[in-house]
């Protein structure tokens, strides 16, 4: 939960401090145009199916220290309920909660989006995000990962890879 907090603050600080100046106009351009062969695979919806730390990390409010590498396996349901949608006019969507009932929080997001040399590129809310993704063989999964500094159940900031991935909606 501590882990997704953070994640949603970074995301929403984001969006506050992108685009502070009404007289100048920074913002990247969305992106347009049809799709290259290399970017119709990820047209679809993806759900959050893993999210793996290098290093175990308990995150439990359970009064057992049992710390993971499993981060996934710790997340409760509105936690791992978090979807990709990808469409063919290069728009995009981002959702947390979006399918499971009685979630305290909902973090949409929307832009647009290319792909590039296995690169995604995300433009949303006058920001450029760039982060390169790993397909597995029959692109029906792709991940990611980043290093962060993770807030561990008893308040230690632990500093690790995490591999976030997700997959592909039949």
């Amino acid at each position: 939960m501590k882990f997704l907090n953070v994640m949603t603050l970074l995301l929403g600080g984001a969006m506050l401090f992108s685009c502070n100046s009404e007289s100048e106009n920074n913002c990247p351009e969305n992106f347009t145009g049809a799709l290259l062969a290399e970017e119709e695979p990820l047209v679809g919806e993806w759900t959050l199916s893993g999210v793996m730390s290098a290093k175990e990390i308990d995150l439990t409010d359970d009064d057992t220290d049992n710390p993971l590498k499993d981060i996934f396996a710790q997340y409760d349901e509105c936690e791992k309920d978090v979807v990709y949608i990808f469409k063919t006019d290069r728009s995009y969507t981002y959702e947390v909660g979006r399918n499971v009932d009685d979630c305290d929080y909902s973090v949409p997001s929307r832009g647009t989006w290319q792909l590039r040399s296995k690169n995604l590129s995300l433009v949303t809310s006058c920001q450029l995000y760039i982060t390169a993704l790993e397909f597995n063989e029959e692109a029906t999964e792709f991940s990611y990962s980043n290093i962060y500094n993770i807030t561990d159940v008893d308040g230690g900031i632990i500093q690790t890879s995490i591999e976030f991935t997700y997959t592909l909606v039949p």
